[in-house]
Formats: structure tokens, C-alpha cells, sequence
């Protein structure tokens, strides 16, 4: 066989064997039950972590959604708002958007603790964060879905990025519109996952600029109702930030710890807590979404676990890209990678690409 032969063959043996492997290429796709074989109990571990935290606290549910989706928005959905902070960099976790306000880290460990014992190096924090934020779901709003899996774990995380990319509670409805189209998400979706502020606290500096100095001709945005910002008001005092920085409120003052679509009853009746909230009554297109919501919860709810769905699937990172964090908290000590026999579903075909 010719020199030239000999290279033609190898090109198209080779060929041929990255034609077996189109999880590992740039770009490609989740799917529901990728750990099937590689860790069958990965999604029970997850949720009996989230059990035994909501038992504890319903008020982790709201955390844990949260989580994923600041998650997402930063950098695509690969687990690096869990990364802690080091002596030379200041993580997504503690910029302040996020901090104190994001909550349920330590339920993340706890799952991760539990898979790693069964299935070590094979789970990423990413999609344990999804299968957590779906669980979550489920526990407060009694409705489920299937949570496609396969993210990697990214190895960058810092407070610019957060600041860069996740919408502002003073956020006008052009705004929040803008930066839920950057992630591929529509103006719909938009309004179907601002409705996770069913259930959830929030801090007295994300609202406040509505209850003190709203403009020269009124002290309180006229928009809300004057009895609920009285009620604000006596929570959150003018120097609250300052002298009580950890005062929370209910995000949804009707039913402030169930997953359901009394947030917008709220808003169509001016309980609208954030400036955020109250944009998405200063838009027709928006307003409409919010009126069909109020009329059907089971609406909402069937195009809340879709717009959850499509959310995990920002920007994420799969095949070989980014790593399989060991602790969701610390990047991996001079990893590139899994090898290929810790992805699932390549079988045989692994040990050829090995060998």
C-alpha cells in the first residue's frame, strides 16, 4: 500500500471514531436519563437531599431555584456560582447581587457528598443544581418535569460576571426584555420564570428605592398599593439597609411558601414588590401574559417547567468541556477533563479511543 494510501486510510479510520463519540463535540446537547448508566441513583440522592432540607425549611425551595438560575444566567448553566471565593478572586457567590441573598449551598453539598460515595467523578454540580431546582419545584408547587442532564462543571467564577449579566429588581420591562433575549429566552419566558417570585424573601435593599424618595412629586411609587407599602414601610425603615441589612419580606405576601400563580393576582392588584415586577404591567405583550396566568395556574405551572427546561439549557458546557468538579465548591487541581470512560453511554467504543 502506496504512503499516500496508507494516510487516506488512517484519516478515515480516524474519522470514523470521532464519528462514535458526538457527546465529547463542542456544542452538543442534554438529554433526559444521561446518568442512567453511568450513576442510576443520581437523581434520588438529589432529591432526598432536597427532602430532608425543604422537611427542615420550605423556605430552601425558593433558594434552590434561585441558585439555579443565577447560575445560568452567569456564564451558562455550569455550576460556577457554587465556586467559593480565594485570596485572589472574588466568586459570583459573593457579588452583591448574590450576597446574602443566595441560599442553599449546603444542600449542593450534601448531594454531591452522597453521589460521589456511589459515583465518583461522574456527576457535575451543574446538573445537580438542576435536578435540585426541579425538586424544588416539585416540593412547592406539586408539579414536575423531566430535567435533561449532561452539563460540565465550569472552572471560572467571579463577582463581574454576576454583575454583568444578572437583571436588576429596578430593572424597567425594555430592560428585563433585553437581557432574557441575550440568553435566548423570549419576552414570554421572561414573564412565566419571573413568576418563581411566588415563593421567597427578599432583602429591604432590593425594594426600597419604591418606598423612600420615589420621585420629586411622591415619597412611594404610586403604583403600589399604599396599604402594602405602609406595611413595607414598618419592616423596612428608611435606614434598614444600613442598621438591619439582614430584614427580609416575603416576595408574595398571599401565599408567600406555595409554588402557584397568586403572584400575579398580586401584581394585577398593585402587591407588586420589586420595580421589576411592577414593569411587567408597562408593557401590553407583558401584561397579557400576566392576565392569562391570574385566569389559569395550570397554564402558568405547564409553561413554567418548559421555560425551566429551556433556562438549563443556556450556554452549558458538555462532551469534554469544563471539568466534573470533585467539590462543588473548588475547582479541580490541574484538571482538563474527564477521560472518556467516566462519560456514559460510549461502552466499547471507549476502550477503542483509549486503547
Amino acid at each position: 500500500m502506496s504512503s499516500l494510501a496508507m494516510k487516506c486510510l488512517l484519516f478515515t479510520s480516524a474519522m470514523a471514531v470521532i464519528a462514535l463519540f458526538p457527546i465529547a463535540a463542542e456544542g452538543a446537547g442534554l438529554k433526559v436519563g444521561f446518568y442512567s448508566k453511568s450513576c442510576p441513583s443520581a437523581e434520588n440522592l438529589v432529591q432526598q437531599a432536597v427532602a430532608a432540607a425543604f422537611k427542615n425549611n420550605s423556605g430552601i425551595a425558593a433558594g434552590l431555584i434561585r441558585l439555579h438560575f443565577h447560575d445560568c444566567f452567569v456564564k451558562g448553566c455550569d455550576g460556577s456560582v457554587l465556586i467559593d471565593s480565594t485570596a485572589n478572586n472574588t466568586a459570583e457567590k459573593d457579588a452583591i447581587p448574590n450576597k446574602p441573598s443566595l441560599r442553599g449551598f449546603e444542600v449542593i453539598d450534601a448531594a454531591k457528598k452522597a453521589i460521589e460515595a456511589k459515583c465518583p467523578k461522574t456527576v457535575s454540580c451543574a446538573d445537580i443544581l438542576a435536578f435540585a431546582a426541579r425538586d424544588s419545584i416539585a416540593l412547592a408547587g406539586n408539579v414536575t418535569y423531566k430535567v435533561p442532564a449532561g452539563r460540565r462543571d465550569g472552572r471560572i467564577s467571579t463577582d463581574q460576571n454576576a454583575l454583568n449579566n444578572l437583571p436588576s429588581p429596578l430593572s424597567s420591562a425594555s430592560e428585563l426584555v433585553g437581557n432574557f433575549t441575550l440568553k435566548n429566552l423570549t419576552a414570554e419566558d421572561m414573564v412565566v420564570l419571573s413568576g418563581a417570585h411566588t415563593i421567597g424573601v427578599s432583602h429591604c435593599s432590593s425594594f426600597t428605592n419604591r418606598l423612600y424618595g420615589f420621585s420629586n412629586t411622591s415619597q412611594v411609587d404610586p403604583t403600589m398599593s399604599s396599604a402594602y407599602a405602609f406595611l413595607l414601610k414598618n419592616i423596612c425603615p428608611a435606614n434598614s439597609s444600613r442598621f438591619f441589612p439582614n430584614t427580609t419580606n416575603d416576595m408574595d405576601i398571599i401565599t408567600p411558601a406555595v409554588l402557584d400563580n397568586k403572584y400575579y393576582v398580586g401584581l394585577t392588584n398593585n402587591l407588586g414588590l420589586f420595580t421589576s415586577d411592577q414593569a411587567l404591567l408597562t408593557n401590553s405583550t407583558l401584561k397579557a401574559s400576566v392576565d392569562a396566568f391570574v385566569k389559569s395556574e395550570k397554564t402558568w405551572k405547564s409553561k413554567f417547567v418548559k421555560s425551566m427546561v429551556k433556562m438549563g439549557d443556556i450556554e452549558v458546557l458538555t462532551g469534554t468541556q469544563g471539568e466534573i468538579r470533585l467539590s462543588c465548591r473548588v475547582i479541580n487541581k490541574g484538571s482538563v477533563g474527564l477521560e472518556l470512560n467516566n462519560v456514559p453511554d460510549f461502552g466499547e467504543f471507549a476502550e477503542i479511543a483509549t486503547s
